[in-house]
């Protein structure tokens, strides 16, 4: 067997690494353990983990490895061989870990009333707070590799990622009533918000949370679209005055309500009419097709032929006695008659 004189570990290029398997098992009393700033050296024999060093330079013997002599009966003095697993763990901070919703956030927007599909993309930092509850919770339950990097531990925390996120920038938008256009200037309390909630969740797996940040939410184009078209709308209705858009945007759902009758009462809802005027608007469209208001009947005027109302008397366009009249002999005579057709007499 080899003697190893020294066992160390002195990074890799990329910063991306959290642990580092050193290749060989087979050590010897006497051997040098050099343990760089930002990482942890850890000693496992059977599946177990014996024993944790931190930065510094250190000479293996029985009593600086007392679970380990524990463990295979570890006799004192000489070069003696001993089998054991050495990991090298990652302690600085990894600040470049970008995160990203899988599937969008599909709610109804609380200012305009559109159904958007919201996405949120950010970056978090993380440290390796206790490497012992690291490989208990964590690296035990993964395919060990010579490597293991944080990109997978990136794929290991991604369900509690983004149902965290989801869940605050949801809250925010529903339960406060801010708009998805506005929520922009909301980033940095949901951030906060989002990491207050995840540090416990990481806690338990030995890490500790550096810093979470909510780069950005976003939705589709044509999503937008929908909203844009309501500004327009709204822009033209306040250059006409009298606060006249929210009364068009109930016309617009009445509208939609009608071609789709299965649908009316989420429509009115999804439209923003409260049910009252859901009601009215109901009962104006069963007036106005299943019992039209039939036109005033009309008639000609005897003197100017203008058309007037059948009840009136006098003739408002030439002042003409348009009403009935009755002859001395009883006989019924029509407007503008002149003589009597029954008796001859010349009508006033």
């Amino acid at each position: 067997m080899a003697i190893i004189d020294v066992v160390r570990f002195d990074g890799l290029k990329s910063r991306d690494w959290l642990i580092y398997k050193y290749p060989s098992e087979e050590l010897v009393l006497g051997t040098q353990l050099i343990v760089q700033e930002g990482q942890n050296a850890l000693f496992m024999k059977n599946g177990t983990i014996a024993d944790v060093f931190y930065p510094g330079t250190y000479t293996l013997t029985s009593e600086n490895l007392p679970i380990l002599k524990r463990l295979i009966n570890m006799p004192f003095g000489g070069r003696t061989p001993f089998s054991a697993e050495v990991y090298f763990v990652n302690t600085t901070v990894k600040l470049d870990i970008n995160w990203g919703t899988t599937d969008p956030i599909q709610l109804i927007d609380p200012k305009y009333y559109v159904k958007l599909r919201i996405r949120a993309f950010g970056q978090m930092g993380l440290r390796v707070l206790d490497v012992t509850t690291l490989f208990k919770e964590v690296i035990g339950g993964m395919q060990k590799s010579d490597i293991v990097k944080f990109d997978k531990i990136k794929e290991y925390f991604r369900g509690i990622l983004v149902i965290k996120a989801k869940s605050a920038i949801a809250d925010a938008i529903i339960n406060t009533g801010i708009s998805a256009l506005e929520i922009a200037t909301k980033l940095e309390a949901l951030s906060e918000s989002v990491k207050t909630q995840i540090s416990s969740e990481f806690e338990h797996f030995g890490f500790t949370v550096a810093n979470f940040y909510i780069q950005s939410i976003n939705f589709p184009d044509e999503d937008f679209e929908k909203i844009n078209k309501i500004l327009e709308d709204k822009a033209a209705f306040e250059i006409m005055g009298d606060g006249r858009y929210a009364t068009k945007r109930s016309f617009d759902v009445y509208e939609g309500a009608a071609n789709n009758q299965s649908g009316v009462a989420g429509a009115f809802v999804a439209g923003g009419v409260g049910l009252g005027a859901a009601m009215s608007l109901g009962a104006t469209m069963n007036q106005t097709v299943g019992n039209p208001v039939h036109k005033e009947e009309m008639k000609e005027c005897v003197q100017c032929h203008a058309q007037i109302p059948v009840g009136s008397k006098f003739c408002p366009e030439c002042g003409c006695n348009n009403s009935e009249r009755i002859c001395a002999c009883g006989n019924k005579l029509k407007p503008g008659t002149k003589f009597c057709s029954e008796c001859g007499k010349k009508v006033d």
